[in-house]
């Protein structure tokens, strides 16, 4: 579909140096094969660019085939190559073999017209065309892939072959057939691909391209006219990009004479040819000072797979060199920040190209790339491209067209077969544990109606066959622990009642949207909270359940622990472990509390991201918090922070990356992608702790609808500031001078790519926790660092020693407790996760073993 007009412009009969521009000849590569087939003809056929086509009895020995269906239509003024005028039809799978004299790239083009002939209608024929590795076409149907099924159609595509023979074969569908008009298999020259490019996002560098098979979906001209295979340096053809750009007016067409391109050592004529470099869209003059915006073509593609897009550029728009800086966006993401082809390229008017791999999950329907100025005082405004292929790459089966590979692998094996089989198991279950249900109803105990605990016969929630967990004797304590369920220990109300004094008001320590929670001290002196859940409670029996079945198998130093439970009397009461110092969010603002230093601040935020971490990939399923905020992390004695308060979260289901499920959270901390599409993520969670992290250096709430309007939701306002470059004029006073540059720097940023507006340009908790504990090891080397210069400036007194030149230290050579600096190695929590972690003594996150505790909501 994409070269269709290329095609047309071709085969249409137009005078050619009308519509391309004069180009030397081409450059002398000469394939090692050359095979050229056009199929259902008698005799050899030549191409208006001058190749010649064999005919079929020219071909015999390629070709493996039951039928042997030859068709033919009558010269047209319309279809300008002969190419076109004959066809070989298949009803059965056939087979074209090449033994090739040279394996690497090869072209492999397909040529297709659907003209009415007597054997078959060819607009109906549906057909799937496969290398031994590769399909190519699947259920392919010539009226599904062109808006005009009367009109010429070329698949072309760029395979590497490794072996000496190379096999394409035709299997029509069943009652159905397949045709080809004309087959070319043309090595291409090894340096067309290269191994290595740049992943979109993150930027990284991308190895292994060499294997994988590539459609040719769009190669244009940007800036200027037609360029037709005589004109190209390996015979392709290159299109006007007008009918992509996406506003004309802003963009204007420049060129030069295409022998002024110069080509760089190490770039090859073969890569593009004069003509494209020669030609170039630049910005529209803006008739402003400082022009600001970008210049958009659009594409349309298949976001079920990943593409390679190449971009060509060549700087025929400036003077001298080091004046043109400017910036290159695909799908919205920065592909090439600030490129200064004067360096890249080292001259002007010389070839520079780039191999971009977009993954599938950054596609949408509508592939866009744009150029734009940098915005900054370097050089002209100005932005250029020259040329842009669209290559569309083979996905994990080995397809380039539909989820199927050649040995029937389906791409859906690790997504719908999954989910497939997760419902069937789901449903399974839900057939057993219904028949568990009526089996216990038929079982239930004489006095059931008596008896007003809503586990204490039906639910499975802890064992044994009352609810009140008394002995015959009458004892009113209970030592009951639930091993086989792992609940912890099960709480009579007259325990909990005489350890919260009767749930009197002095005791409560935390209020929220599930009830009160509570001071308690159990009869051997343990201090607990007691989360005593609110009948009126909206949030009630199923965020209470919720809770206990998270916390039950989630066992982490960061995560807050569950201790035991109550559901005697239709109670909802949670006992967990005490935290001393409350919520993170009262050392920040609100309570009048001494000021958090920088480190303990990055400390806490570390503990939370590793307890956040662990949520999301420490367990078979994955779980999302879905309210993460200051309140719901806690602090103990020590200042471990702890994540806490599971009534909201939720399991994911094994094969997939996302629930849908109704909103729920709190306001300033909502992901908005959530909020939008109602499809959870864990980077939901990710966006959410942004914000905390936002807290931590600003101190003020997520939302203060006091303040005037553009600074009421912290995220926005905060980022607003960043982006200015100013971020510092906004945090936390107290913090002010003791904050090292480069360790606020580092936070900023992990905060910022938090709070990106779609899940999928947002990191890990992974990343996230990685680059606050670089953020924290630059702060102790900043604070060790103006402690050394104290220490040197004091003055020198009798009997006082010098100090010592610092010998630096390695973890094999010291224990911790003489390390100076941090050293980075690999510690294994009791969860089995592995994690970088900073052992250093004076390091908070050397002591990040255990997390915080709960508060209401």
């Amino acid at each position: 579909m994409c070269l269709l007009l290329a095609i047309l412009l071709l085969l249409s009969g137009l005078d050619v140096s009308t519509v391309t521009a004069a180009v030397g000849p081409a450059t002398g590569f000469k394939p090692a094969d050359d095979i050229l087939i056009d199929c259902g003809s008698k005799s050899s056929s030549k191409t208006p660019d001058g190749r010649v086509f064999k005919s079929d009895q020219e071909t015999v020995q390629y070709i493996e085939a039951k039928d042997d269906i030859q068709v033919s239509a009558p010269p047209s003024d319309k279809v300008a190559s002969p190419i076109y005028l004959t066809a070989r039809i298949f009803r059965e799978e056939a087979t074209y073999k090449f033994h090739l004299t040279r394996p690497g790239w090869h072209w492999v083009r397909l040529h297709f017209l659907a003209f009415t002939n007597d054997k078959f209608d060819l607009q109906q024929a549906t057909f799937s065309v496969m290398t031994e590795k590769y399909v190519l076409l699947h259920n392919f149907k010539i009226s599904n892939n062109n808006n005009d099924s009367q009109a010429v159609l070329q698949k072309e595509y760029l395979v590497n072959i490794t072996d000496a023979q190379f096999s394409l074969r035709f299997r029509p569908m069943k009652g159905s057939a397949a045709f080809i008009n004309a087959i070319e298999v043309v090595s291409a020259p090894d340096e067309l691909i290269s191994d290595s490019g740049t992943a979109l996002f993150p930027v990284n560098g991308f190895s292994g391209l060499s294997d994988y098979a590539y459609q040719s979906v769009y190669r244009v001209n940007v800036g200027g006219p037609l360029i037709v295979p005589q004109n190209d340096t390996l015979g392709r053809t290159w299109i006007p990009d007008k009918e992509f750009l996406k506003e004309e007016n802003m963009a204007k067409d420049v060129k030069t004479t295409p022998s002024a391109i110069k080509y760089p050592p190490g770039v090859t004529p073969l890569i593009a040819p004069q003509t494209v470099y020669a030609t170039a869209a630049e910005m529209a003059d803006s008739h402003t000072i400082a022009p600001n915006f970008n210049v958009s073509w659009n594409f349309l593609s298949n976001p079920s797979f990943n593409y390679l897009i190449r971009l060509h550029f060549c700087d025929i728009v400036s003077k001298s060199l080091n004046d043109l800086y400017f910036n290159v966006y695909i799908n919205g993401k920065i592909a090439i920040s600030g490129l200064d082809l004067s360096t890249v390229a080292g001259d002007l008017a010389t070839p520079y190209y780039k191999d971009i791999v977009v993954n599938a999950t950054l596609m949408t329907p509508e592939l866009q790339v744009q150029i734009g100025p940098m915005g900054e005082d370097t050089g002209s405004q100005n932005a250029i491209l020259n040329g842009v292929e669209v290559l569309k790459m083979s996905n994990s089966v080995n397809s380039l067209d539909g989820e199927f590979g050649v040995d029937g692998r389906t791409t859906g094996m690790g997504k719908h077969g999954m989910v497939a089989t997760a419902g069937f198991v789901m449903m399974f279950g839900a057939f057993i544990g219904l028949g568990a249900m009526v089996y216990r109803w038929k079982k239930r105990p004489q006095d059931w109606q008596k008896r007003n605990s809503f586990s204490s016969w039906l639910l499975p929630i802890h064992a044994g066959d009352t609810t009140f967990m008394t002995s015959k004797g009458g004892s009113q304590k209970s030592n009951f622990y639930n091993s086989t369920m792992g609940l912890g220990r099960y709480f009579s109300l007259s325990e909990l009642q005489e350890a919260t004094k009767n749930f009197e008001a002095s005791q409560i320590i935390g209020v929220g949207g599930f009830g009160n929670v509570y001071i308690a001290t159990l009869d051997d002196g343990t201090k607990v909270a007691v989360k005593r859940g609110n009948p009126q409670s909206e949030q009630g029996i199923t965020e209470f359940e919720t809770e206990i079945q998270m916390l039950s198998k989630l066992r982490h130093r960061h995560l807050v622990s569950l201790i035991g439970y109550c559901d005697e009397n239709s109670e909802m009461i949670l006992v967990y472990e005490f935290m001393s110092n409350g919520p993170f969010r009262d050392h920040l603002y609100g309570k009048n509390l001494a000021p958090l230093t920088w480190k303990q601040r990055l400390e806490i935020c570390i503990g939370s991201a590793r307890g956040l971490h662990y949520l999301h990939t420490g367990t078979a399923q994955g779980i999302i918090h879905r309210d993460v905020k200051s309140t719901n992390i806690l602090l103990d004695d020590a200042l471990v922070a702890k994540v806490a308060d599971f009534g909201l979260s939720k399991d994911v289901a094994f094969g997939q990356n996302h629930v849908s499920t109704a909103v729920k959270g709190s306001f300033g901390y909502l992901d908005p992608e959530y909020f939008r599409r109602q499809q959870l993520t864990d980077k939901s969670d990710v966006y959410s702790f942004g914000v905390v992290l936002l807290e931590a250096l600003c101190a003020r709430p997520a939302i203060n609808p006091q303040l005037p309007r553009e600074q009421v939701n912290l995220a926005e306002w905060a980022m607003q500031w960043k982006r200015k470059g100013l971020l510092e004029k906004i945090i936390d006073p107290h913090l002010a001078g003791t904050i090292n540059p480069e360790s606020m720097k580092k936070f900023a940023e992990a905060a910022e790519k938090c709070l990106e507006d779609y899940g999928v340009d947002r990191p890990t908790m992974g990343d996230v926790l990685w680059n606050l504990e670089y953020a924290l090891q630059l702060q102790e080397a900043f604070t060790q660092g103006k402690a050394e210069e104290t220490e040197i400036d004091k003055p020198v007194t009798p009997g006082s020693v010098l100090p010592t030149a610092t010998t630096p230290i390695t973890p094999s050579a010291t224990t911790n407790a003489e390390a100076s600096v941090p050293v980075v190695s690999k510690v294994e929590e009791t969860d089995g996760s592995v994690h970088s972690q900073t052992v250093d003594e004076h390091s908070g996150t050397a002591m990040f073993t255990q997390f915080a505790n709960l508060n209401g909501r």
